[in-house]
């Protein structure tokens, strides 16, 4: 018997993550120390009331049966009072929230909800993957926007056609930036908002690195705070890289309610809604103090000085990222993203990410992720140090 895909998965391009995941293995199956500043995890443990509060929640019956639903109204208004208190901006929890198994999966959710054959989806390059293979899946077309440091890694609006914006459907944009580092000022979606309505496109914003930060004078400012957002948008956040919870699987999407109610409705007929426990504990980490964040950035800022500081003594073109735990750097002179990753693979026993396997405009780079301890980014360092470009 011959078994074969959809289509449309033929048409999908390797995982990226998966792949550097699967190098990784083939080289520590052949006895190399790897220093793996590749795949964005945190390597840091959840905080210890977040798993208190999980332990608690999961011996509970109620919690055992199908969740079913936009979450908890416990849940939808512990994200409501988070976005007061941090952006002050004011969300209805029944009807402007809805709870996600990780905002990955709501960001490959929503293409079913609004993409139609042949619907034209704005994507930054580089980016997400999700982006992309979400609107191939619902039989959309890619318009890519270049992410050009010329442009402070921001999409120029003006430059997309108009024969692409009449049939544009959804523009997603992602701040802070995976894997750019970029924070978007308030300008940009006061001009992303009006480019919205006048061409009647939905916005998908990203948000999961908003609290990881490193100036209170960079800190990053919410979508739906500037005015009008609501109307024409969501924005998507998690819990994953803010409370170290990548493998719990929650976060929300949280804006304009048609919208939340479009994703809602698809995520009925796909799952069950995320685990009851796991909402619980998110409630725990939402509304405690939060220095155990406040922890976890000054740890990333120590790694972040270290790695930026060392890069630069020997040569690399990298500046100093104000947001997320990724380095965004150039590669040397004479290599591409991927023979630079590559040489740092086979020669120092480093995993990092090609700038281009997130986008052709990534050409040219590579992004560390700070997801090892400082002593590990020095130990890093001394190996590059010793590699012949």
């Amino acid at each position: 018997m011959e078994i074969r895909c959809n289509d449309k998965l033929k048409k999908l391009p390797p995982y990226l993550f998966i792949e550097i995941d699967k190098k990784k293995k083939e080289a520590i199956d052949k006895g190399a120390d790897i220093i793996s500043l590749g795949v964005g995890d945190p390597d840091m443990p959840t905080p210890e009331h977040i798993i208190k509060s999980m332990q608690d929640a999961v011996s509970k019956p109620v919690n055992h049966q199908y969740p079913f639903g936009a979450g908890l109204l416990a849940y939808r208004k512990a994200v409501a009072d988070w976005y007061k208190s941090r952006f002050n901006v004011t969300l209805d929890a029944a009807g402007e929230i809805c709870a996600l198994i990780g905002s990955k999966e709501g960001i490959g959710h929503m293409h079913l909800g609004f993409i139609n054959p042949g619907d034209v989806v704005l994507i930054p390059e580089p980016g997400y993957p999700v982006y992309n293979t979400g609107t191939i899946f619902t039989d959309g077309v890619p318009y890519f926007m270049p992410l050009l440091e010329k442009n402070n890694y921001l999409p120029d609006l003006d430059a997309i056609p108009q024969d692409i914006l009449k049939k544009a459907k959804l523009i997603f944009v992602n701040y802070p930036n995976n894997p750019t580092a970029a924070v978007a000022p308030k300008s940009f979606y006061e001009k992303l908002i009006a480019f919205a309505k006048k061409h009647n496109i939905i916005v998908a914003a990203d948000a999961a690195y908003s609290e990881i930060y490193y100036d209170e004078k960079d800190k990053p400012i919410s979508f739906l705070e500037v005015e009008g957002a609501k109307e024409v948008g969501v924005e998507f956040h998690s819990l994953s890289k803010t409370y170290n919870m990548t493998g719990w699987r929650i976060g929300w999407v949280a804006g304009n309610k048609d919208i939340v109610a479009g994703i809602a409705k698809v995520k009925d007929n796909y799952d069950s809604g995320a685990f009851q426990a796991v909402q619980e504990a998110a409630i725990s980490a939402l509304t405690s103090l939060q220095t155990c964040v406040e922890d976890s950035r000054k740890i990333y800022k120590d790694r972040r000085d270290a790695l930026v500081a060392g890069l630069q003594n020997l040569g690399w073109d990298v500046k100093l990222p104000k947001a997320t735990f990724y380095v965004w750097a150039k590669v040397p002179n004479g290599y591409t993203s991927a023979k630079a990753v590559s040489k740092l693979l086979d020669e120092a026993a480093i995993v990092c990410t090609p700038g281009n396997g997130m986008g052709q405009s990534g050409e040219g780079y590579v992004r560390f992720a700070l997801t090892v301890e400082t002593t590990r980014i020095k130990e890093a360092l001394e190996r590059i140090a010793k590699i012949k470009w």
